[in-house]
């Protein structure tokens, strides 16, 4: 059954008037190391949420750190790294199920004091630009894998 707009009938309401994204649940920092023409990719582990898909390494903000304090903190923690933490590169919203949206801030990282060791990780590896869409990346990291793979980010 249709329904014609008749003279009568509200008008139906803007698109942009009722389709606000709801704010992020999660803020979340991530970094794209880079080392010569490879960039390090860690693979998740089994007792973690999504358990053995890849990421760039990072992760929550804490309250009180801003973005680039909260990286090299993750970084000294998960790879036991001194990062220097550069530009932002990208910014994606992701939702992972009802109420769980999260904001994932990428930067690059270029320059770094100590050898990454897997702290925390199943697997880490450095991995070629062209190579990185054969990982099983997280959902959220997508778009910023195909922009790297591609030659359009970094």
């Amino acid at each position: 059954m249709s329904h014609d707009i008749s003279d009568d009938d509200e008008p139906l309401p803007d698109a942009d008037d009722d389709c606000e994204e709801p704010p992020p649940d999660k803020f979340v920092v991530a970094g794209i190391i880079l080392r010569g023409d490879e960039i390090l990719c860690c693979q998740r582990t089994e007792f973690q949420n999504l358990p053995f898909q890849w990421e760039f390494p990072g992760g929550k903000i804490e309250p009180g750190e801003d973005e680039p304090t909260a990286l090299r903190r993750e970084l000294q923690e998960e790879l036991g790294i001194q990062a220097e933490v550069g530009d932002k590169v990208a910014q994606v919203v992701h939702p992972y199920g009802p109420g769980n949206l999260v904001e994932i801030n990428f930067y690059l990282v270029e320059k770094f004091t100590g050898e990454p060791q897997n702290l925390v990780f199943r697997d880490m590896r450095w991995i070629h630009r062209e190579d990185l869409e054969a990982l099983d990346f997280l959902e959220a990291d997508l778009m910023v894998v195909g922009e790297i793979a591609g030659g359009r980010m970094l």
